[in-house]
């Protein structure tokens, strides 16, 4: 039964706030209605929110682009495939039509939807959402994983995923990724482990989730806090030393805080034959002396979002347990929605924070 009404929370301008109603929309060929079981507090809605990032659509639009939910209607044209399942909706959802699309690069594709950003004035942060159905990741098995947990994997959990195929991450590799403990680190560092990395070393500055990566992927950790990037240099090499591990090449290096300081200290570490894949974003300039990378036979690589082929793939690593959701995630009710914000913005979330509807 398609609702007259959804219900949501906009963002009206910068800073605000508004739970409404609006009416829903006729389903176009192609689209699906999904009733959202939850969405997550991404730190780009904050960014929205509190930076005045631009969003494609201009406000009043919903934020929210981590969504997991149920079809409760589609249009004739997909009704078969996707009707009464449970799906994640990627974050990213490219067009499949242009040269990017048919190259293989439809994640960074230029005519991309995004919800709670490029796809009308509709995202997350409501009872049910109106989406292109083609790219739906249908969930299947997802064995005691609950489905709003399962919001995640639309950016979280995929952008890593998505950032180790870029760096044409394999078993044996060696991997360093700064940040590793925050809410997209902790899945890079999953991740990493997850696809066979010998050796995982997570650098970050928050001490208590650091030594709690430790079981979930983290070989060995550094706490950059105070410290010199010599000073971090010298750590890594200690470590590298007792393991009988080189120091000096092929290390593949994952930057997720999007800081200056995390990203000098990314390309500080940067040596021969290495890769630097960029996963933060941030606003602050940093200075490199290119010509390294000739010198080193280096690659630094930027990524974006995650093709949605890859969604099952993902859903599977969360499934068979080499990615853990439940120990990094928590829910609440959307009518909190200030409240976690404000909490997210000021950095007093411990987990990542799924919101689940409560109209």
């Amino acid at each position: 039964m398609i609702p007259e009404f959804i219900d949501t929370w906009q963002m009206t301008e910068p800073g605000k706030l508004l739970k409404t109603r609006i009416p829903t929309p006729a389903l176009a060929a192609g689209e699906a209605l999904v009733k959202v079981a939850g969405c997550g507090v991404c730190h780009t809605d904050l960014s929205y929110f509190y930076m005045g990032v631009p969003t494609v659509q201009k406000p009043p639009l919903s934020l929210g682009h981590e969504v997991s939910g149920v079809v409760v209607a589609a249009h004739e044209s997909t009704a078969a495939r996707v009707l009464g399942k449970e799906v994640i909706i990627p974050a990213v959802l490219p067009c499949n039509k242009c040269e990017l699309c048919k190259t293989g690069r439809g994640n960074r594709c230029l005519a991309q939807k995004m919800p709670g950003n490029s796809m009308g004035i509709y995202g997350g942060y409501s009872s049910h959402i109106p989406v292109p159905a083609a790219d739906l990741c249908i969930v299947g098995n997802r064995g005691n994983i609950p489905l709003e947990h399962l919001s995640v994997v639309a950016d979280a959990v995929t952008t890593p995923y998505q950032a180790a195929i870029r760096a044409r991450l394999t078993a044996g590799d060696r991997v360093i990724i700064i940040g590793a403990a925050g809410g997209v680190g902790s899945f890079m560092t999953q991740v990493a482990k997850g696809m066979g990395a010998a050796a995982v070393i997570g650098i970050d500055i928050n001490e208590e989730k650091l030594e709690f990566m430790k079981g979930y992927g983290a070989d060995f950790t550094i706490n950059p806090r105070g410290k010199t990037a010599k000073e971090v240099k010298e750590l890594f090499k200690a470590f590298c030393k007792e393991k009988g591990l080189p120091s000096n090449y092929g290390w593949k290096i994952f930057e997720v805080t999007g800081s200056k300081p995390g990203q000098e200290l990314a390309l500080s570490l940067l040596s021969f034959t290495g890769t630097l894949v960029v996963v933060g974003y941030g606003s602050d300039e940093t200075s490199y002396m290119l010509s390294k990378l000739m010198a080193f036979d280096a690659e630094l690589i930027g990524t974006w979002g995650c093709l949605p082929e890859y969604y099952p793939k993902v859903l599977d690593m969360c499934v068979d347990g080499r990615i853990a959701l439940g120990p990094f995630v928590e829910t609440r009710p959307m009518s909190q929605i200030e409240q976690v914000f404000d909490e997210a913005h000021h950095g007093k979330l411990k987990r990542r924070v799924i919101l689940t509807p409560d109209f």
